[in-house]
């Protein structure tokens, strides 16, 4: 059984994709990790990189081979500075030699090293292989599948030692809704105090408290830089950045200095229908546009996909309850955490494998499940929510058009915020009695019609408005 964190669901990263920028590059820095502990890394006389499949069908689009550069370069997608991300990409195409780790010089031409295949591996949509050539002529190589989120992982070790050791020490081992609703019954507890639990066996109170606020403070920081930041996106469509403008006409001329006196003049702003609807879209649109010029975004559950968790919330604490704070922030977490999980072990959370139903489906049945939770929605409803969210994502495709996060990504992300506020309510005025399709059941049914799917619906850019609109149109 695999055993997944609400830090391995909402980790910090870089845009734009989670499986085609962030899991690359954890998996060079994993590969040099191997590299050293076989105590080949002082031996690499030269490097080639070979990506497969949607890796290499849409990576130029998603920063696939710019996100395999970092990597390989040393740096670390949580914490480099997103100012320093281009000098060093243009470093190593300017002088044809990559700082190995940080640590030694490798020659290295991206245009020869970085190898891009059409085929697909066998094991997942997003393989990559890894190979070094050492000082003694031979090869080392390594290959690696990004399954979605950021996760990365090789086929032999799908389910690795390290996750077994881990569950031993959950006191509540969750792989199904109906598990996770047995411990909420017999517990008397709400799903954010089982999720708790859980995380406690891992890390100390202080530590989950400072993560779990370090995770918003970023969330935040991307709304409020995608609302403040106007003109074009990269990458060649010309896309215009909406949030500014969005965000221009409602905010009026109230005054801030910061993002946390700016959710206070939020507050204060006109609340009827229309804006609520224009504010969550506002919010979710400047996330994804931040995610689209390479910015720093929380996977939630992916990179694609990020705006929604965090503008639902931001919904809670500047529409539903301005004396909301950090507990309640810490309880949403904790509830979209666990729920992506159990579409993680029992569908998929990779675009390249289900569609976009299983990265914009996927997190708005997290929020729709956590806001549902802060809106005093018992255990049972909040799986309620969580279904009717996916329930209404079903068979949706992954066609972004010239491979970029841009259309209809953004867009789709604050449909999948109204989307998720929308099950909170239906799931609130639910009898749990009356459910007739319930959790497992849908999370069953998006993994059978994610296997049923065409592979050109699965982010590979070759079908739906990827081909259906031009770029000369663009």
């Amino acid at each position: 059984m695999e055993c997944i964190s609400v830090f391995d669901m909402l980790k910090i990263g870089v845009g734009p994709s989670s499986s085609h920028t962030l899991g690359p590059w954890r998996a060079a820095q994993r590969w040099i990790e191997e590299l050293k502990d076989d105590q080949l890394f002082y031996k690499v006389e030269g490097i080639q990189v070979h990506m497969y499949g949607s890796l290499s069908l849409t990576g130029k689009g998603h920063a696939t081979d710019l996100a395999i550069l970092l990597g390989l370069s040393g740096t670390d997608p949580e914490y480099v500075p997103i100012e320093n991300i281009n000098p060093i990409v243009n470093q190593i195409k300017n002088s044809l030699v990559l700082n190995f780790n940080n640590e030694r010089k490798v020659p290295f031409n991206p245009e020869k090293d970085l190898v891009f295949h059409r085929n697909f591996l066998p094991f997942h949509a997003n393989g990559m292989r890894f190979s070094a050539t050492l000082d003694d002529g031979t090869t080392y190589e390594q290959t690696y599948y990004s399954i979605g989120g950021g996760f990365v992982v090789k086929e032999e070790l799908y389910h690795p030692k390290d996750n077994l050791d881990i569950i031993k020490q959950f006191p509540f081992s969750i792989q199904k809704g109906t598990e996770l609703l047995h411990f909420c019954q017999n517990e008397q507890k709400s799903i954010s105090e089982i999720v708790l639990e859980n995380e406690l066996s891992l890390r100390s109170a202080e530590q989950i408290d400072i993560e779990l606020k370090r995770i918003w403070d970023t969330m935040l920081e991307c709304m409020y830089i995608g609302c403040h930041t106007e003109g074009n996106l990269p990458g060649g469509l010309n896309v215009r950045r909406r949030a500014y403008d969005i965000h221009q006409r409602l905010k009026g001329d109230l005054k801030y200095n910061s993002p946390e006196q700016w959710v206070e003049v939020i507050r204060k702003t006109e609340v009827k229908f229309r804006q609520i609807l224009k504010w969550v879209s506002c919010f979710a649109i400047a996330v994804n546009e931040v995610n689209a010029s390479l910015g720093r975004v929380v996977t939630a559950p992916t990179n694609g996909s990020a705006g929604v968790i965090p503008s639902v919330l931001m919904y809670y604490l500047v529409i539903e309850n301005h004396q909301a704070g950090f507990e309640e922030i810490k309880k949403f977490l904790l509830v979209a955490g666990e729920i992506g999980s159990i579409f993680k072990k029992g569908a998929t959370i990779s675009a390249a494998m289900g569609g976009c139903q299983a990265e914009i489906g996927v997190s708005s049945a997290m929020a729709a499940g956590a806001l549902t939770e802060l809106l005093g929605g018992t255990p049972d409803q909040v799986l309620i929510a969580a279904e009717i969210a996916m329930e209404h994502h079903l068979g949706l495709t992954c066609d972004p058009i010239g491979g970029l996060v841009q259309i209809p990504c953004i867009e789709r992300n604050s449909m999948g915020a109204i989307k998720a506020i929308n099950a909170a309510e239906l799931a609130l005025d639910t009898d749990p009695k009356n459910v007739k399709v319930p959790l497992d059941v849908v999370v069953n049914t998006m993994w059978e019609t994610a296997k049923d799917m065409n592979s050109k619906y699965k982010e590979t850019s070759e079908g739906g408005l990827a081909v259906g609109v031009h770029l000369s149109d663009c």
